[in-house]
């Protein structure tokens, strides 16, 4: 087992693709995301209410980096660009994985 970082972004499916580059961009192979729910300061996001178009849906992104620089750094980089305007929580979680070869670690 190899340790590394797990990115966590839960935010607005509308920037998905935004959050997307910026992770890419900050150091990251690929990344994982998948429809999310749940309730915080901006209400509650449901996944079996009916949306339009997916624009008050949210989406969890996941992704693995090598260390915890280059995770807060990519956190920093959403953050600053998005959560200002955009409902979103991030954090950074110590995993250990296989195949770091996948995972520039």
């Amino acid at each position: 087992m190899h340790r590394a970082m797990k990115v966590v972004i839960i935010t607005e499916r509308t920037i998905l693709e935004g959050v997307a580059a910026l992770i890419e961009a900050g150091g990251a192979t690929g990344y994982t995301h998948v429809e999310a729910g749940g309730k915080g300061s901006r209400g509650k996001r449901s996944l079996r209410r009916p949306q339009i178009s997916g624009v008050m849906s949210n989406v969890k992104i996941e992704a693995i980096v090598s260390d915890h620089d280059t995770a807060e750094a990519i956190i920093e980089a959403v953050a600053t660009r998005y959560f200002t305007h955009y409902s979103g929580i991030a954090y950074v979680e110590a995993v250990e994985i296989l195949r770091p070869h996948k995972f520039k670690v």
